[in-house]
């Protein structure tokens, strides 16, 4: 419930149920495309002349999604906050359903031509505005019907819920990979996955629409304090945030480092290592499994010694062993990558992952919480991105000392964010109202009446 405001005893458990099942169902979607664009895109919807040329396209129209992620959180980050938290998660997770099930139906490069991946752009980028507004939802979804010493609990089950959506991802794909043959993977095989998500457009329906809508919005409604313009106010009142919570968000230069980069370095011919690539289909996986199990543990610490110790140790954790799973990829040890992998992935940055939302929503009042924590996320997931392409152009193939140059910068952007986390106030102890209480009083007396009076 929220605080101050009468809700069922099960409110609390129902908002984390739907969002859970909501951001695990819109991030398989998202994550899906991922595995497709480096196994059968190329191959699809590109041309066959140069199979360099078709994967890179493939893999740009991949990173098309998060181009779109900022334009989807004004978008939605306003809905959320004008007309509510439930409406704009019904839609952005029909949203991302519908436009992921015609990817399933899209026509190949020998039917239509070029036509073929300029469609596959367009529902890329239509993926990419969708799942901008899901997490920054759902998490003020939960947090507000949260009791104020749980609300880090909770909260974590967004996040949960889109680790689980990355291991359906996966996981749907490797049976059909390794059963099917591959002609048959590559004309209907890899369609599969797609095709059920229209399964996500009745569910998503179904279980969203249940949820009531938070105590905490319907009272700024109820006030009539629901803002005309979410993005100036969040510029105006929270501009300050806004940086810190970016800069915060490049803690998720691990992930990219682990999975992307790292992935590259130890598979590609280039580079001279020669590990599987059926290994970097599974790791993510067994990271994610982890990931899934201590995201909820992390957030119920959160709720007891604060959010700021593990938004600091996590990232600076994860950061300094960034330079030991480079370092084992070099050796060509598989285990040992593996096994730092995982703690570095599926331990050490999921402190920082469990408790983001949670501290992130408490960071900005209820009136702008939508937009402000969608523009955080988004702009900074917009600059991760780019690190991979980044970090290949200052240590291409052939480099001297990868694990070092690459290890240096995963560390450096992590004691970043670690940073930005210890410059930012402790929120965990705090009600919703309190913080509402704070934020109305700071504008008060930076308000001209308030200036004149003293």
């Amino acid at each position: 419930m929220h605080d101050g405001v009468q809700a069922t005893a099960t409110s609390p458990r129902r908002a984390a149920l739907s969002g859970w099942i909501g951001s695990t169902l819109e991030y398989y979607d998202f994550s899906i495309y991922a595995q497709a664009a480096a196994l059968v895109f190329p191959l699809v919807f590109f041309p066959s002349s140069d199979p360099t040329v078709a994967l890179v396209a493939s893999l740009a129209t991949y990173a098309v999604g998060y181009v779109a992620r900022p334009l989807g959180a004004f978008v939605l980050g306003h809905w959320g906050d004008r007309h509510g938290r439930k409406n704009v998660l019904v839609f952005a997770l029909i949203l991302m359903g519908v436009s992921t099930f015609l990817v399933g139906l899209l026509p190949t490069y020998g039917q239509i031509g070029l036509l073929a991946p300029v469609l596959l752009v367009v529902l890329r980028l239509v993926q990419g505005f969708a799942v901008a507004g899901e997490l920054s939802g759902a998490s003020a979804l939960i947090a507000e019907h949260a009791p104020a010493d749980r609300r880090g609990f909770y909260t974590s089950f967004s996040l949960q819920g889109a680790q689980a959506g990355g291991i359906l991802a996966a996981a749907s794909f490797i049976p059909l990979s390794a059963f099917l043959p591959a002609a048959d993977f590559q004309s209907w095989g890899w369609r599969v996955p797609f095709l059920l998500s229209a399964v996500v457009i009745v569910a998503g329906y179904v279980i969203r629409r249940r949820v009531s809508e938070t105590p905490a919005f319907l009272a700024e409604a109820a006030q009539h304090e629901v803002p005309k313009a979410p993005i100036v106010q969040v510029v105006r009142e929270s501009g300050g945030t806004v940086v810190k919570a970016i800069l915060m968000g490049m803690a998720n230069v691990i992930g990219v480092t682990a999975a992307v980069f790292g992935a590259a370095y130890a598979t590609q011919p280039a580079y001279g290592i020669g590990m599987s690539p059926a290994m970097y289909l599974w790791m993510p996986v067994l990271a994610n499994v982890v990931a899934v199990a201590l995201i909820p543990l992390f957030g119920r610490i959160s709720d007891r010694i604060g959010r700021r110790p593990l938004m600091i140790a996590g990232p600076l954790g994860s950061g300094v062993l960034s330079f030991a799973y480079l370092a084992a990829i070099s050796q060509k040890n598989v285990v040992l990558t593996v096994v730092i992998a995982v703690i570095m992935w599926g331990v050490l940055y999921q402190m920082w992952n469990a408790v983001f939302a949670s501290f992130f929503q408490e960071l900005f009042p209820t009136r702008t919480r939508v937009t402000g924590f969608a523009i955080s996320q988004n702009i900074g997931l917009l600059i991760v991105a780019f690190l991979p392409t980044l970090f290949t152009a200052i240590a291409p193939p052939g480099s001297a000392n990868v694990p070092l140059i690459i290890g240096g910068l995963t560390c450096g952007l992590a004691v970043v964010s670690a940073i930005a986390a210890w410059t930012t106030k402790e929120t965990s102890r705090l009600r919703l109202d309190d913080l509402e209480a704070t934020d109305r009083s700071r504008e008060h007396s930076a308000s001209p009446e308030a200036s004149s009076a003293t």
